[in-house]
């Protein structure tokens, strides 16, 4: 089995809520995905998709996926997909960096590698664990009183983990924190996560100031030497998401006691075979995990979902389920959440059927 033609079709996926807003002021109102096809030379074809969160989060863009295809795809013609570790070598030799390029190819792939083995990617990944992934609900930017209606509804409808954008003025966010953790239960968790928002100083206020409340601290500064001196100023849980992009931050992160839960984005470290790389790594050492991607729609949820689902419950802390968060349906057998849960299919690969009349026209086409 060869690679015969890679396709990169682009998808807008406009927010149910409006608008997300985190850190910094940074909004965005419509997703830009890119979802990639891997065509064999028998006919069989995979999919994958990478939705940056805008050109502000990560050294991601929605535009750069695409250039960066046009980039390695002509090296991966005639490559056998369901060798996955070929695969990326290649992919690495050819393309220094921007894992989240890669990120479609090897998503595919392993949709690909279910589909030719008749199993599921969760399957092939591990073997399932569990009966279904726990989902966290992201809870937008906004004044303390909307934030917690906000809580309010969503916990109405099942969900028991709750990520709290914060990351603003630390009065703000301290007002934030106490509103959010007033309404919940005390089996029902609260992250707040600051997506890099804070200076140190400003960190330092706001976990002192939330010093009473049952609340995990995620990713307060930019760098990784600020987020380790507040963990080592505070008893709070700690997750660290931004500054761990690599095995070796992973590994300086453990060695440092740095962080208690890691946020590990599919994207962030270059498709499905270097995240379970992690997470495998994660689960010899006995750290939680956060299982998750930048963004995305119904692709990127399934990918998510069988990441999940074949991780052992006991690391597993959260993740979340994008395809509830837009409008736009861009593929049939996708996740759905139900009561704050979700599976990943048990049919072969990721277990979806995209809808093609919504994808369109593919914008890029290498054979």
């Amino acid at each position: 089995m060869k690679i015969a033609c890679i396709r990169a079709y682009q998808v807008d996926l406009p927010l149910i809520e409006g608008s997300y807003n985190w850190s910094g002021g940074k909004s965005v109102s419509v997703f830009d995905s890119t979802i990639v096809a891997v065509e064999t030379d028998d006919g069989t074809v995979g999919f994958g998709e990478v939705c940056p969160l805008g050109p502000a989060y990560l050294p991601a863009f929605s535009a750069g996926v695409r250039t960066g295809l046009r980039e390695i795809g002509p090296s991966l013609i005639g490559c056998d997909p369901r060798e996955l570790g070929a695969l990326n070598l290649r992919m690495d030799s050819v393309l220094r960096g921007h894992p989240y390029v890669k990120s479609g190819i090897d998503i595919a792939c392993w949709d690909l590698l279910g589909k030719t083995s008749g199993l599921p990617v969760c399957t092939l990944m591990g073997g399932r664990h569990g009966d279904a992934v726990r989902l966290y609900r992201a809870i937008s930017q906004q004044s303390a009183d909307e934030m917690a209606a906000k809580i309010t509804r969503y916990r109405d409808e099942g969900y028991t983990r709750f990520q709290l954008k914060v990351g603003g003025d630390p009065d703000t966010d301290i007002e934030r924190i106490h509103a959010a953790r007033d309404i919940l239960p005390a089996s029902h968790r609260l992250i707040a996560d600051a997506n890099t928002g804070w200076t140190q100083h400003e960190a330092m206020r706001v976990v002192r100031a939330t010093k009473n409340l049952d609340v995990y601290i995620e990713q307060p500064c930019e760098t990784y030497e600020e987020c380790l001196a507040i963990r080592r100023g505070t008893d709070h849980p700690f997750v660290l998401d931004e500054n761990i992009d690599s095995l070796g931050m992973l590994l300086r992160a453990k060695s440092d006691l740095a962080m208690d839960v890691v946020n590990l984005k599919i994207s962030k470290l270059g498709g499905l075979t270097k995240a379970k790389q992690a997470r495998d790594l994660c689960v010899a050492m006995g750290i939680a995990m956060t299982l998750e991607d930048s963004w995305g729609g119904d692709i990127a949820t399934a990918a998510i979902a069988h990441f999940a689902h074949s991780t052992p419950e006991a690391f597993r802390f959260t993740s979340t389920d994008f395809n509830s968060y837009v409008t736009v349906c861009t593929a049939d057998g996708a996740p759905q959440r139900m009561s704050g849960w979700m599976k990943a299919s048990d049919r072969p690969g990721l277990g979806i059927q995209p809808r093609m009349d919504v994808l369109g026209d593919p914008l890029l086409e290498i054979r």
